[in-house]
């Protein structure tokens, strides 16, 4: 499989950064197709594990057109969503300004998730969805999160998943491979825009694979928790105290 947005190496970030560039205006649109609406439950129960309470501060990476980062606004979080992609940022920044200021405002930053530059030990939850695949180093992203994160701070994956049951597995393959192109044919005009999810899942460790690293960190209580029989996940953990850095 070739695509054109996925190359791994020193070249992934400005592949990704064109793909994003492309798809911003109708990233949540397609969201909503190609997952039957089903990734707003999913971030729904994201936040339900993050469990947010009134004051502490909140960092989604890749925080994309900010939907996790809204919603962790909602419930009375300081946020900040934080991404690289310009194009995804203005999107975000325009659904901002439609909220009232019951709903929150999260604060929104452009820049690197494997080297944010933001200060250690600073968020009580540090979250991420659908970002930490499209990282050249996700190890390192990992890493990242967990740096800034307090000590017991809760740290969130939620991602495309790699089904346990082998039968389930090539079943959710087929449709990445077969179906979720024609999204981006339909509305871009080019496979590659949405064929890029599968060839980027089958090069990353998904659950299994991030919670092995999250052991590897000392990271405790860490969990897989399991959507739609693993073709999503979620990889929950806190940051051990103190965290090696």
């Amino acid at each position: 499989m070739s695509n054109k947005y996925y190359q791994p190496g020193d070249n992934r970030a400005a592949k990704v950064n064109d793909l994003f560039a492309t798809i911003a205006t109708r990233y949540d649109l397609i969201n909503d197709l190609q997952s039957f609406s089903l990734h707003r439950w999913w971030k729904r129960r994201l936040i339900q594990i993050a469990a947010p309470q009134p004051g502490e501060r909140a960092l989604d990476l890749c925080c994309g057109t900010g939907d996790v980062a809204f919603a962790l606004a909602s419930r009375g979080a300081t946020v900040t969503g934080f991404d690289f992609s310009a194009a995804m940022l203005d999107v975000a920044a325009e659904r901002s300004r439609k909220r009232t200021p019951a709903e929150g405002a999260p604060t929104f930053l452009q820049g690197d998730a494997m080297h944010t530059g933001l200060p250690d030990a600073s968020f009580d939850i540090v979250t991420v969805s659908y970002g930490l695949r499209n990282l050249a180093d996700f190890e390192q992203g990992l890493r990242e999160m967990a740096r800034v994160a307090k000590p017991g701070g809760r740290v969130l994956v939620l991602d495309f998943g790699k089904p346990d049951r082998i039968l389930w597995r090539r079943c959710y393959f087929f449709y990445l491979r077969t179906v979720v192109p024609r999204f981006g044919r339909l509305f871009f005009g080019d496979c590659d825009t949405h064929g890029y999810i599968l060839e980027s899942l089958q090069n990353y460790p998904a659950q299994r694979g991030v919670e092995a690293m999250m052991q590897r960190m000392n990271f405790t209580e860490t969990r897989i928790i399991h959507l739609l029989g693993g073709i999503m996940s979620i990889n929950y953990g806190r940051t051990p105290n103190p965290f090696p850095l």
